[in-house]
């Protein structure tokens, strides 16, 4: 009885080793870095796919993909970058590993379900590469559009299985987190001590859990059509591809907040450190991020303004796209109100961080003449739409990631990376991103359509600088992602804390122990107080010596 209880009580790093001590771990640690190379591998695959999509687009006619895998090519990207990337990046990666160090425990509150949501996140990429080699991947796009997904010929139903497999492991990664900041906060930290960052994933899980069951039914029944013909969406049948729509975006919208509220913890908790200032307004942005999380899932259907909605519904979606702005303004004022008179410290990610607020206000702001009805008529469908997008969700989620990952990788492998080539790196991914995704702003004001295989001859220029724009943000995403993977042949020289943060986890070693904490950590009032890190490390003592 005793070896029994030995067994289960003894974590499973310390009971075997190798792979096996990998792949039953309950340490949320380990699984945050199981997620990050997973998700790395699928994240520089959908680059690859992004280029091949460009390169295309480069030039009228067939470049070097046919129409039909042009499709395909399309819908791989849109899946792998969406639900394999930008939903669970942040949260399942930064979210695992810092959570319960942030709010002072040893681990989450399910770590069985979070191991579990970990597997079923390989299981559903898994089978979304599987349909490409059965039957031919979908070309449908990521939105997996009715009637065309329920009568083409492709292998829909697989990449659509894969897509709900996905959403049981982002449901299961949002209860745990809820359950964890409820129940495992150490002694003494009230809910206004929270750091800025769990506090957007506590709001981000509720969102998770409570939207995303929306969309994985609507993904059953769309293979349930395919397979039993029962005629929901499909209208030489009698039912309703607008329902589809609906549905699809009372979940899809509600997900763009999904994959922008971590990322604006990883702000929230990275320009402070560096102006050595307290956030402003910390009050005023847990309201916001909570405000995001509810006024966000209302505003679905200004997807839908061409789809025959009443003036009436248009006005109302409308005025809740305006709504939402707001607390995303919010946020934004608080970061520059933070940076105004502080003792900066320029570092890779604070640099990201400032590439991030500006690409994210330009995609925020542009977002509001798709918000706005009449507007929205003229671009509706446009590369407008897709530079929109991208600004929002790469221009802000994909910087906060690389923000992230150069902020707490000291911590999470005790390893301090080269600065110059982390700038060069940042530079060019800036740099290509804007080359890249402005033309399109005008390509679609001009009228040009996304989605297309091809175009006609008056987009051609604008494609072709585009196209090199992409080749720069390919080479930046390498050159950064390189750049860490060189910090491994370095001794770990990172300390405990080489930026002076004042959060929870700069106050274990650099990597943290199994148990998070060698010594018990002292629970500081929000926002933390940066005198004493001012003095520590002051403009005469730059923060990458004392890292280096």
């Amino acid at each position: 009885m005793e070896t029994v209880k030995s067994f289960f009580e003894t974590p499973a790093p310390a009971r075997y080793k190798g792979i096996l001590s990998w792949l039953i771990t309950t340490d949320h640690k380990r699984i945050g870095l199981m997620y990050l190379y997973a998700i790395l591998f699928w994240f520089l695959l959908g680059i690859l796919l992004g280029g091949l999509i460009r390169f295309e687009l480069m030039f009228p006619g067939e470049t070097v993909l046919t129409a039909d895998v042009y499709n395909s090519v399309f819908t791989l990207h849109g899946v792998i970058m969406i639900f394999l990337f930008i939903i669970p990046a942040i949260p399942s990666i930064f979210g695992n590993f810092f959570l319960p160090i942030q709010i002072g425990t040893d681990d989450v509150f399910f770590p069985r379900l979070n191991l579990l949501s970990w597997y079923l996140y390989m299981i559903g990429g898994f089978i979304a590469i599987v349909s490409l080699f059965s039957d031919g991947f979908p070309d449908t796009g990521w939105t997996f559009y009715v009637p065309f997904s329920v009568s083409t010929h492709t292998n829909v139903s697989s990449a659509v299985f894969a897509a709900f497999i996905l959403g049981m492991a982002s449901m299961l990664t949002g209860l745990n987190f809820i359950t964890t900041v409820h129940r495992m906060r150490k002694p003494g930290m009230g809910w206004l001590q929270i750091p800025l960052f769990t506090w957007t994933l506590y709001a981000t899980s509720w969102v998770q859990l409570l939207a995303t069951p929306v969309v994985s039914i609507t993904l059953l029944l769309i293979i349930i059509e395919r397979y039993l013909g029962v005629g929901l969406f499909d209208p030489a049948k009698g039912g309703d591809p607008i329902l589809y729509q609906h549905l699809f975006w009372m979940y899809s919208h509600p997900a763009v907040y999904i994959m922008i509220l971590p990322a604006m913890g990883v702000i929230s908790e990275i320009i402070p450190v560096f102006s050595r200032k307290s956030i402003f307004g910390y009050k005023a942005i847990v309201a916001s991020s909570m405000g995001i999380a509810v006024a966000g899932s209302l505003v679905w259907a200004h997807h839908m303004y061409t789809s025959g909605m009443s003036d009436t519904a248009i006005f109302v979606f409308s005025l809740l796209t305006f709504v939402v702005a707001i607390p995303s303004a919010i946020k934004v004022f608080s970061w520059v109100s933070t940076l105004y008179k502080g003792s900066i410290q320029m570092t890779p990610p604070l640099f990201l961080s400032l590439c991030f607020i500006y690409l994210f206000s330009v995609g925020g702001l542009t977002g509001l003449v798709l918000g706005a009805a009449g507007t929205n008529i003229h671009v509706h469908d446009t590369h407008f739409v897709v530079s929109h997008f991208h600004f929002v969700m790469f221009g802000g989620t994909g910087f906060a990631f690389f923000a992230a990952l150069y902020y707490w990788w000291p911590k999470m492998f005790g390893r301090m990376y080269d600065f110059k080539n982390a700038y060069i790196g940042a530079i060019l991914l800036t740099g290509g991103f804007i080359f890249h995704y402005v033309p399109m702003f005008i390509l679609g004001l001009q009228g040009m359509p996304r989605r297309y295989y091809d175009y006609l001859p008056q987009y051609e220029n604008l494609n072709f600088f585009a196209g090199f724009g992409a080749a720069f943000i390919v080479a930046g995403i390498f050159l950064m992602v390189i750049n860490l993977v060189l910090s491994f042949k370095r001794p770990r020289d990172a300390a405990s804390d080489p930026w002076g943060g004042t959060t929870l986890e700069w106050q274990t070693p650099s990597p943290p122990p199994l148990h998070n904490f060698a010594a018990e950590p002292e629970v500081l009032d929000y926002p933390y107080d940066f005198t004493g890190v001012v003095k520590r490390y002051s403009k005469e003592e730059p923060i990458h010596e004392k890292g280096e």
